[in-house]
């Protein structure tokens, strides 16, 4: 059996802001965008009411093809994520303190820098929530 995680999809409220992040400073490429039709498996998944407009994006990293994406949900309001977030995605970058830097100027919650060594690596890692509610974990390989 073979097993290939492809991709993550975020749903947010304005596209362009979200990609001022996640495009702008982590880095990664457009792909596409394009609006999504009606019967777009989306709306069942995410459970957007049908009277919500979407628009897709999809990114790729340097090494895989469209393996992030973004839902622009207008029309609807998204819920708001309050409390303990019940999951996180984690990615590696090569300049962490430059990258939270640029995070903290759009005036986004951080968690303190931590620094992390077990037998195979030492790091640093940080986190972060977007606009949406969204818990993003970063961290960098340090040299041993």
């Amino acid at each position: 059996m073979s097993v290939l995680y492809k991709r993550i999809t975020l749903c947010v409220d304005d596209l362009e802001r979200s990609l001022g992040i996640y495009r702008d400073i982590l880095g990664f490429t457009i792909n596409y965008i394009q609006p999504s039709e009606k019967d777009s498996f989306s709306y069942p998944v995410f459970n957007i009411p049908n009277e919500a407009d979407l628009n897709f994006a999809t990114m790729d990293s340097p090494s895989q093809e469209r393996t992030f994406a973004l839902t622009e949900i207008k029309g609807v309001p998204l819920p708001k994520q309050t409390g303990i977030h019940m999951s996180a995605s984690v990615i590696k970058v090569d300049n962490l303190k430059d990258v939270i830097q640029k995070i903290k100027a759009l005036g986004l919650k951080t968690t303190a820098l931590k620094t992390d060594e077990n037998e195979y690596a030492t790091f640093i890692e940080q986190a972060f929530v977007d606009y949406d509610g969204h818990l993003m974990v970063l961290y960098q390989l340090m040299e041993k």
